[in-house]
């Protein structure tokens, strides 16, 4: 949850809170999949929640509904993993509106000009945890977030380098100098603004859930073209990559138990309250036995990125905060408090990697100059969440973007035909084109956004 809304429940000063009495747990809003799948024949809710592994549909677009870039979409329902499907996805265009500064200069920023001043586009994933009701909440209200977050600054964007001032007022005659001296680029706005909407609609869905005393969170992948630059914003385990024809760039970095187990440790040693006395903060290389007792074994606490040894003693027996390794390593207990379950309600949950609500993490944004690209026809990125990447590494997601796009190139609707591809070569089949016969059971949801003749001069004022 939020910052705020965490400190006003957990922080010193405030016990925890008690267990609230069983009641309706309604999503804060219907559940419902992305409006662009309107009319693509199938129907959400009941016709979801049964369903066989090998059966399960994958949904598209319908023909002749058009996304932003003609981008391709394409989603399957987890193998009865939960009863709905946790993803959602939302996209469409920016529209930024500019302020002007007001005639007195104490007068708040006013919008004088409501026409659009800047034109941008977003496509977002988010894969929820505990429930729907996070991801919905954040796919109908991280785009206006960052709208608002970037009309703020647009004054800032579209200037040779961001003012001191916003309003153009100079109060030092350095300025100028010192912002250089910084390296504040209008790309860093960008950035700022991402990060703050990420945070705002944090807040939101803490307030949300809280209200309506629901748990749960969700992990967002947010891409945003503008200015001839394309910015991935992602706070989770989903991925986005870009494929071209002899390159493979990441394009996000992930929020996985290894990167972010220091600063979950960092939390339950300075609050010791949130692990509610079930939970050690200590990782160990497998969770220890009554037998271990006494004995030196190998260990690490937050301070540490090397392993000491330690002498078991008997609260190092409680349930490890960091159980396993790699994808399938788990981060418990604080978080599962943080997310607003009661000390009676931890548990261990059903995700691989518990970092589902933005949780007091800042975004990592990464920042495409597709401009300075010179880019042929089949050079798209690939936005998905965890469940095409269990099953599909990097290399192979290129290997069929490059086998599917040069023989469909008429094909109007190729990007989504593609991103059906692709999840279909997660669901097991012995003779599909990785030929590993893998199979996701977790929900898998695909963009697939074409660059070429995109970037050039498709956002501007």
């Amino acid at each position: 949850m939020s910052a705020g809304w965490f400190r006003r429940r957990f922080l010193p000063g405030d016990s925890l809170p008690a267990p609230r009495p069983p009641g309706p747990r309604a999503s804060p809003v219907p559940y419902r999949r992305p409006r662009f799948l309107r009319g693509s024949g199938s129907s959400p809710g009941a016709a979801d929640a049964s369903r066989r592994p090998d059966s399960r549909p994958v949904r598209s677009p319908a023909r002749g509904r058009s996304l932003p870039w003609n981008a391709g979409y394409a989603e399957i329902i987890n193998a009865e993993k939960s009863e709905f499907n946790e993803d959602q996805a939302a996209c469409g265009k920016l529209c930024i509106r500019r302020c002007e500064f007001g005639a007195e200069e104490d007068q708040e920023w006013l919008t004088l000009c409501p026409e659009e001043f800047l034109t941008g586009h977003y496509w977002a994933l988010f894969d929820g945890h505990g429930g729907p009701a996070a991801a919905i909440v954040a796919a109908n209200t991280l785009h206006s977030c960052l709208r608002r977050q970037l009309e703020a600054v647009v004054e800032g964007l579209v200037a040779t380098q961001p003012p001191m001032h916003l309003s153009g007022r100079c109060v030092c005659p350095s300025d100028p100098q010192f912002v250089e001296e910084k390296g504040i680029r209008a790309e860093d706005l960008v950035i700022g603004a991402l990060e703050s909407a990420f945070q705002e609609c944090d807040d939101v869905i803490g307030r949300e859930l809280e209200a309506s005393s629901q748990v749960g969170g969700c992990t967002a992948l947010v891409a945003v073209s503008l200015q001839g630059k394309l910015y991935v914003a992602n706070a989770g385990d989903s991925r986005a990559i870009l494929v071209r024809r002899d390159e493979v760039r990441l394009l996000s970095s992930e929020f996985t138990p290894e990167t972010e187990r220091q600063r979950i440790q960092q939390l339950a040693f300075v609050y010791p309250e949130l692990l509610a006395g079930e939970f050690t903060r200590l990782e160990f290389p497998r969770r220890l036995k009554g037998d271990d007792l006494g004995q030196k074994v190998l260990f690490r606490d937050h301070h540490m990125s090397g392993w000491s040894y330690k002498r078991v003693e008997k609260s190092d027996l409680k349930y490890p905060l960091i159980h396993g390794q790699g994808r399938q390593a788990r981060l418990l207990g604080t978080l599962a408090v943080s997310r607003g379950l009661g000390d009676h309600q931890l548990r261990v949950l059903d995700t691989n990697i518990q970092l589902k609500p933005f949780l007091l993490s800042v975004p990592q944004v990464t920042v495409l100059d597709v401009d300075q690209l010179e880019l042929q026809e089949e050079d798209v990125v690939v936005m998905a969440t965890d469940g095409l990447w269990d099953v599909l590494s990097n290399e192979q997601v290129a290997w069929l973007v490059r086998s599917f796009l040069p023989g469909n190139q008429e094909d109007p609707h190729r990007f989504s035909e593609l991103a059906k591809m692709l999840i279909h070569s997660t669901q097991g089949k012995k003779d599909g084109p990785t030929g590993e016969g893998q199979v996701s059971y977790d929900d898998v949801s695909v963009f697939v956004i074409p660059l070429h003749g995109q970037g050039q001069g498709s956002s501007g004022h």
